[in-house]
């Protein structure tokens, strides 16, 4: 078990007032076996009139801030997350024993409930993404008898990314398409996350996005190789192996399993996994731009 305190602060500013209208935020993670959460705070200045909790149709927690009319020249928002992790580690990944080498099918109940996670999102008409993932599907060393065992393929994906390409921070929306990064050999989380997303789809199995935040034991003073994606927040993907379940994987770490990964949302595409969103009135002069800082420290 860990306890993590996670301090996300977003400031927009402007040159005129401008008037303010509804935000959207995914900030606040799930209570769930892995994850408990201590304390939550949300402060925003100027205050919303109004502030609402809703699940989306993934089940996260969305907070909507409605401003009704304010005007300001700044919006400061700051979330505040102090939570107790239980990471599961590879080895505590059980998969069915009909699923542990690829290929293999899903049980006809799941099938319907995992639904689009299965289907590719995006366009690749050389079919680049696939040749890329093909590569996977060839035994590695720790598959024995000349048989492909689908989770050490999926380890090697992961691996394949950290060690293959090149991390970029980019502060610009959005995401790059799996087909660009392929060919820049070079992208943020958001990126290598939807990358290998589209690559496992592309072998037929489900897959999701992920938002969160990383805790950086080396950024925190203590001892170990740092990491990459720290000081903002991060993006990995899961995979559904039948017996382990959703099973999460950070490409730009090589990370297997949930730990030091803050979960705090899952959606089917990348575009569905925005930390805050919101629409303002006034001249498209006004907007001087946005600094966001998110810090990870062990304790509270």
């Amino acid at each position: 078990m860990g306890t993590f305190t996670v301090r996300h602060v977003t400031t927009y500013n402007y040159a005129n007032p401008v008037t303010l209208g509804p935000h959207r935020m995914m900030f606040r993670p799930r209570d769930s076996h892995d994850v408990r959460l201590v304390e939550t705070a949300l402060v925003i200045d100027p205050p919303p009139t109004s502030l609402r909790w809703m699940h989306d149709v993934f089940g996260n927690s969305v907070a909507i801030a409605a401003f009704d009319g304010v005007q300001a020249t700044r919006l400061h928002v700051e979330s505040r997350i102090v939570l107790e992790q239980f990471p599961a580690e590879p080895a505590d990944f059980p998969v069915s024993d009909h699923a542990r080498l690829y290929p293999f099918s899903y049980d006809a109940a799941e099938v319907p409930d995992l639904g689009r996670t299965m289907e590719r999102h995006y366009p690749d008409p050389d079919h680049r993404v696939d040749e890329w993932a093909r590569q996977f599907v060839r035994p590695g060393p720790d598959d024995a008898d000349g048989l492909v065992e689908t989770l050490p393929m999926l380890i090697r994906m992961t691996e394949a990314i950290k060690a293959g390409f090149t991390y970029q921070s980019r502060d610009a929306e959005g995401t790059q398409s799996p087909v660009e990064t392929l060919a820049t050999g070079s992208g943020s989380c958001r990126d290598f996350a939807l990358l290998m997303m589209e690559a496992v789809r592309s072998l037929g199995l489900a897959a999701r996005f992920v938002t969160g935040y990383l805790y950086d034991p080396a950024a925190d003073g203590a001892a170990g190789e740092g990491t990459v994606g720290a000081g903002a927040t991060h993006a990995w993907m899961q995979a559904y192996l039948p017996g382990a379940g959703w099973v999460e994987f950070d490409p730009t770490n090589g990370i297997i399993g949930s730990r030091n990964l803050i979960r705090v949302a899952v959606t089917r595409d990348a575009a569905q996994a925005v930390p805050l969103a919101g629409e303002w009135t006034g001249a498209p002069s006004d907007y001087l731009g946005m600094s966001v800082a998110v810090t990870v420290t062990a304790g509270r």
